[in-house]
């Protein structure tokens, strides 16, 4: 059996009665055999196309080969931008598939397991900060840092940690830089055409071309 087809009705019927439980920004990808045949994109696109052969490595791939739930955060290597998925298998018309709801990467850490605070050291001192009071987060010199208004703090946890423990209004737009997207004063473009960021108190960050996808679907534009 060609997996095109299989009836457009009998994938949309796995998508709405999804509809009750998963997130409004979540992506529907449904994948039989070797291939991604349905695709409904939520506010976390990554951009799949019906027809698109499924990746080595992929959730699709593990989730079909092995016949069982995955959950796992992707990074962007495949897709072009992070994300966290859960893929459960089914049959389609006796054929092995998988379907995968795609959510925002941090979106798996538990509210209790979000920090609230980030504890930070300036001289011999700590202070803990509430993380709304954060306006980004900076990796240097093998360092992490945080920034509040007029303040820089020394923090233990790296990027690749906060990145997975912070709310939702954070977001990483640079191997180096997360920043707090209530803080965000303007998107501007510079002399090479990169965008830059503007935080309110005048920090001008630059957005990598690693972190573009994810940063224009999180802000919409």
């Amino acid at each position: 059996m060609e997996n095109t087809d299989v009836p457009k009705k009998i994938l949309h019927q796995y998508a709405t009665i999804l509809e009750d439980w998963v997130p409004k920004d979540a992506s529907i990808a449904i994948a039989i055999g070797d291939r991604y045949i349905y695709y409904d994109p939520g506010m976390h696109d990554i951009h799949l196309k019906e027809g698109q052969d499924i990746q080595t490595g992929s959730i699709a791939e593990v989730t079909i080969r092995e016949r069982r739930k995955v959950e796992v955060v992707m990074d962007n290597s495949l897709y072009g931008m992070s994300y966290f998925g859960i893929g459960y298998p089914i049959d389609v018309k006796e054929e092995p598939g998988a379907l995968i709801i795609i959510l925002p990467p941090n979106f798996h850490v538990l509210k209790r397991d979000q920090l609230q605070f980030l504890t930070g050291k300036k001289e011999d001192e700590w202070f803990p900060i509430p993380v709304d009071h954060v306006t980004y987060i900076e990796s240097l010199h093998k360092k992490t840092w945080f920034y509040t208004a007029g303040e820089q703090y020394n923090i233990s946890f790296t990027l690749k940690d906060l990145h997975l423990r912070l709310p939702r209004f954070f977001l990483r737009i640079h191997r180096s830089y997360i920043i707090n997207m209530n803080c965000i004063e303007k998107i501007s473009r510079d002399f090479s055409s990169n965008l830059v960021i503007t935080l309110v108190d005048g920090t001008e960050l630059s957005v990598s071309q690693t972190y573009l996808n994810d940063v224009r679907s999180m802000l919409g534009f």
